[in-house]
């Protein structure tokens, strides 16, 4: 019943940022506890088989509780473990993935290696909603669509914290207030350049008018700033329509060796800390004859690959990210696809092409689904590296692939989301 107290021992963090209780049998999930914890709670919704708690009091605290760094941890719903010092956030993170695999009957778990860099600062883009009265830039409430204003952001990098200062003060001056839903940052790995782009209700020739006038002020204001874009505002993840811009609308982002150009709009992975670490775990020691990268975005492991494999091809569906693709791979040799991977696959195995030694796989959280799994299984390609970021596809992929006769030769948690429940795996298969 809701609004019951009940006095709780968390069993373990579970994938969403709660820690799991029992009463009576039933499963209670309660966001801000960590394993071993005595807490007290109260439900807050109930359905048959279990029931969201909230935390009232912490009676026996874990040795790995801290005090949250961010003013406004908890009422923010981007965040879930800045109560809990960073090694219990890892722990807590690789035990998540082992579970999901466990669960999907997984067998021969290798050892899950943990690749951490620094907890905060650490994001290279955000991305926030306007509150036009008064002007704020705001993330979202927990479990709600109601607007928390932020003046900071301390897993952002250094300089997209200066840009959300500068812009919640100067926002409402710089007409921001008037029609504009979203503003996103995005700054390179030395934060040496920044771009910006906003979405709009306002028609084309408003958006003109807008960044024109924005232009000046703004490079004044953030000297880093590259370039502005507006966007159409739209309904669910539809990507809006590109409607002005000004400046460059793209970045040079240097990883290791490689130097990307990324342009508004296209994926790059999030941690600035992590993104060259996390190219060499999906290279490791591979090289051979051919390769093949699907999902392949910019081209983030397509680059290096073709300085390892003769004959690289490049899988990517969104026309952005194939633009830039092209661009990063100018000058090595190379096949760009643009499509999607599972129409790619289908049509490869009705060719007479050579099977890659290698394929890298970097699908969005919903995973590649049987449709590829079973393509990638017939196809047979001695090695599969999978960089997944949700531990339930993730298993549920693997399961798949393991009834081809693949195994799990090494596996990595790659912590690219510090202070949330979100984690990245690093999976690489051989075929027996």
């Amino acid at each position: 019943m809701s609004g019951t107290a009940l006095k709780l021992r968390i069993e373990k963090a579970i994938y969403g940022g709660a820690g799991l209780a029992r009463s009576e049998g039933k499963a209670i999930f309660v966001p801000f506890t960590l394993p071993g914890e005595e807490v007290e709670a109260h439900i807050a919704e109930e359905s048959r088989s279990y029931a969201m708690a909230e935390l009232d009091s912490v009676i026996e605290p874990s040795p790995s509780r801290i005090s949250p760094p961010c003013p406004y941890f908890g009422a923010c719903g981007g965040c879930h473990y800045q109560h809990a010092d960073y090694a219990a956030q890892v722990e807590m993170k690789a035990a998540i993935l082992r579970e999901a695999l466990e669960r999907a009957h997984i067998r021969d778990i290798p050892e899950i290696a943990a690749l951490t860099r620094e907890p905060f600062g650490y994001r290279n883009r955000v991305r926030l909603h306007v509150q036009p009265i008064p002007f704020s830039l705001c993330y979202k409430k927990r479990n709600s669509h109601a607007n928390l204003p932020v003046a900071t952001c301390p897993i952002a990098a250094p300089s997209l914290q200066r840009a959300i200062e500068v812009l919640s003060r100067e926002g409402q001056q710089l007409g921001l207030a008037a029609g504009v839903a979203e503003i996103e940052l995005f700054t390179n790995a030395d934060e040496s350049a920044l771009l910006v782009a906003i979405w709009t209700t306002r028609p084309v020739a408003e958006a003109e008018r807008l960044l024109g006038a924005l232009w000046p002020q703004l490079q004044q204001l953030l000297p880093e700033l590259r370039g502005v874009a507006a966007y159409s505002v739209t309904k669910g993840r539809e990507p809006g329509k590109l409607l002005a811009q000004v400046g460059d609308p793209s970045l040079r982002y240097r990883a290791g060796a490689a130097d990307y150009r990324v342009s508004l709009g296209s994926f790059f992975q999030v941690n600035r800390f992590l993104v060259e670490p996390l190219v060499d775990l999906v290279m490791g020691n591979a090289s051979g004859a051919v390769a093949w990268d699907l999902y392949a975005g910019v081209g983030l492991f397509s680059l290096p690959l073709t300085a390892r494999f003769a004959d690289v091809t490049a899988v990517e569906s969104a026309a952005g990210s194939v633009r830039d693709l092209r661009e990063n791979l100018r000058g090595t040799k190379h096949r760009i696809v643009a499509s999607e991977t599972a129409a790619f696959l289908r049509r490869s195995l009705g060719s007479h092409a050579p099977i890659p030694d290698l394929v890298v796989v970097d699908p969005p959280r919903a995973g590649l689904g049987r449709d590829v799994t079973t393509n990638l299984g017939k196809l047979r390609a001695p090695r599969i590296t999978y960089v997944s970021c949700d531990p339930a596809t993730l298993s549920r992929d693997l399961a798949a692939l393991l009834e081809y006769g693949y195994r799990l030769s090494k596996m990595h948690l790659v912590d690219l989301f510090p202070q949330t429940f979100h984690l990245e795996g690093v999976t690489h298969l051989t075929l027996d």
